[in-house]
C-alpha cells in the first residue's frame, strides 16, 4: 500500500528515521569497547582519566570501530546507489564480514598516522618559536587524514581493491579535490557539532553516525561518478586516436594499441554476486 500526499511524506520521513537509526545504533553496538572507554573519560573529573584511555582507544579501534564503520557506510553505499529497501541487518553485517581484514587493517595505519602526528605536534610545540610553525603544519596534516579516512570507507565499500591501494587513493582523492575535500569536512563538522551540542544524546545515539556516513558516501559518489565519467571520455578518445592511426598505418596498429592511458584510481566497482576479488 503506497500513501499519498502529506501521508505519503510523513511515511517517508518515518521511515529514513528508522533507517538511520537502526544502522545508528549497530554502529554503537559493534563498538561498543570503544565508546564505552571514550565516555568514562569523558565523564572522568580529571585531563590525566581522559588521556590514560587514549592508548586503549587508539589499541581498540581497529578491531572494533573500523569494522563497524565500513559496515555503516556498505548500508549508506546503498541508499545512495538507489536501493533504499535493502535489508538493514543482513546489508550491515555482510559488510562487516566481507570488509573487516580490510578496515582493521586500515585502521591500524591511520591510527599509526595519529599516533604519530600527535606525538610530533605536542614536541614541536613545546620547542622555541622558530620550530613552533612545524606544529601548524601537523595540524594540517591531519584535517589531510581525517578527510581521508571518509574517503577510505567509501572506497573499501564501493571498489575492488587492495588495502595499499585504498589508502593511498583515499589520500589522493583528498589532495586531488580540494573543494570537495573542504565541503566534506565542513558539513560532517556541522553534523557532529549540532548532535554533540543539541539534544546530544538522542542524535548521537540514533542519527549521528548514519547521517555523516549517508553523506560522506554520497560526495564521494560524486566525485567518483566525474571522474568515471572523464576516465570514459579519455578511453573513447584513445580508441578514436587507434583507430585513426590503424586507418593511416595498418603495420603499426599492434605498437598503436600499447599506448594507453593508466588512471591512479581502479574503477570497478563491487558486486554482491560476485566476491572473488577480495
Amino acid at each position: 500500500m503506497e500513501f499519498k500526499g502529506v501521508m505519503g511524506g510523513l511515511y517517508r520521513i518515518s521511515e529514513w528515521i528508522m533507517r538511520l537509526s537502526v544502522i545508528n545504533l549497530l554502529w554503537m553496538l559493534c563498538s561498543i569497547p570503544v565508546f564505552f572507554f571514550l565516555f568514562m573519560g569523558l565523564v572522568s573529573q580529571t585531563p590525566d582519566a581522559l588521556q590514560a584511555t587514549l592508548p586503549i582507544l587508539a589499541i581498540l579501534a581497529p578491531f572494533t570501530l573500523f569494522p563497524a564503520t565500513t559496515a555503516m557506510f556498505a548500508v549508506a553505499r546503498k541508499w545512495v546507489t538507489g536501493e533504499e529497501d535493502v535489508p538493514l541487518l543482513k546489508t550491515f553485517f555482510r559488510g562487516y564480514k566481507e570488509n573487516y581484514l580490510q578496515s582493521m587493517l586500515g585502521g591500524i595505519f591511520f591510527v599509526l598516522i595519529f599516533v604519530i602526528i600527535g606525538v610530533n605536534y605536542f614536541f614541536y610545540l613545546k620547542q622555541g618559536s622558530s620550530l613552533k610553525v612545524l606544529a601548524v603544519l601537523f595540524i594540517a596534516f591531519t584535517v589531510i587524514m581525517i578527510i581521508a579516512l571518509f574517503n577510505f570507507f567509501s572506497i573499501i565499500v564501493h571498489l575492488h581493491m587492495k588495502i595499499f591501494q585504498i589508502v593511498k587513493n583515499s589520500i589522493l582523492i583528498t589532495i586531488g579535490n580540494p573543494i570537495n575535500s573542504i565541503v566534506l569536512l565542513i558539513c560532517n563538522g556541522v553534523i557532529v557539532y549540532i548532535c554533540l551540542t543539541k539534544f546530544n544524546f538522542f542524535l548521537v545515539v540514533f542519527f549521528m553516525g548514519a547521517i555523516v556516513a549517508t553523506f560522506s558516501f554520497w560526495q564521494f559518489n560524486r566525485s567518483f561518478t566525474k571522474l568515471q565519467t572523464k576516465q570514459q571520455e579519455l578511453e573513447e578518445k584513445e580508441q578514436q586516436r587507434l583507430a585513426e592511426a590503424e586507418a593511416a598505418e595498418e603495420g603499426n596498429a599492434d605498437a598503436s594499441e600499447g599506448d594507453m592511458n593508466d588512471s591512479p584510481i581502479s574503477l570497478h566497482k563491487k558486486d554482491e554476486n560476485d566476491k572473488t576479488k577480495d
